[in-house]
């Protein structure tokens, strides 16, 4: 009879976790923090409301009849953001006459340190098709939920001014409609990228 009780109590435990799992934890699995959690079959159309790096407000209707590779990052990161943005310059030169069908955006996830100057001076250093955005923190935040994007600022005392930003690693591919598409990996190489968007456009 015990044995019996045992297993009882067991498949309930099972059952809880399961419930748990299905109902908190994957909500968690929308976040896109690195290429490798997304859900492919959603599709959703991110939204926002920022300042590029000329210092003109732009939303996500700007872009419309565009492909947009949309990064999220900050100036002062020391090795993913250069490196996925020097991956983009790659993409648009290796795209050649494609590359007017498609618009790269880096958004920063720093305000308080990536003011539009900053932010031009940054982007021009990779390729002159790369648009730089920013906003206030609100905006950032709200357009990073759209994007179900993550970021979150973590102290680091050899950091200038003492901290980094910890961010989703993947560029977005969004539709000229506006609608997410699907996600490349960082570490993913140009030549991948292009290869697959030579498929879309």
């Amino acid at each position: 009879m015990k044995t019996i009780h045992l297993i009882l109590w067991g498949a309930v435990a099972v059952g809880l976790i399961l419930f748990l799992w299905l109902n908190i934890f994957q909500d968690a699995s929308h976040l896109i923090e690195d290429g490798t959690s997304q859900n492919t079959a959603t599709t959703f159309t991110p939204t926002f409301s920022l300042t590029d790096h000329q210092g003109n407000v732009v939303t996500e209707k700007t872009y419309r009849g565009k492909w947009l590779l949309v990064f999220f990052g900050f100036t002062n990161c020391p090795d993913i953001c250069p490196t996925t943005l020097a991956d983009l310059a790659s993409v648009m030169e290796q795209l050649g006459a494609d590359a007017k069908a498609i618009k790269p955006l880096f958004i920063s996830v720093d305000p308080d340190r990536d003011q539009m100057e900053t932010m031009a001076q940054y982007v021009s250093a990779f390729h002159p098709a790369i648009v730089g955005l920013t906003g206030t923190g609100s905006q950032i935040t709200e357009t990073a939920e759209s994007f179900k994007a993550y970021f979150e600022k973590q102290p680091q005392e050899s950091a200038p001014d003492g901290y980094i930003m910890g961010h989703t690693s993947a560029v977005y591919l969004i539709s000229p409609d506006g609608a997410f598409i699907r996600t490349y990996s960082y570490g993913m190489s140009p030549e991948e990228i292009v290869a697959d968007l030579e498929q879309k456009l």
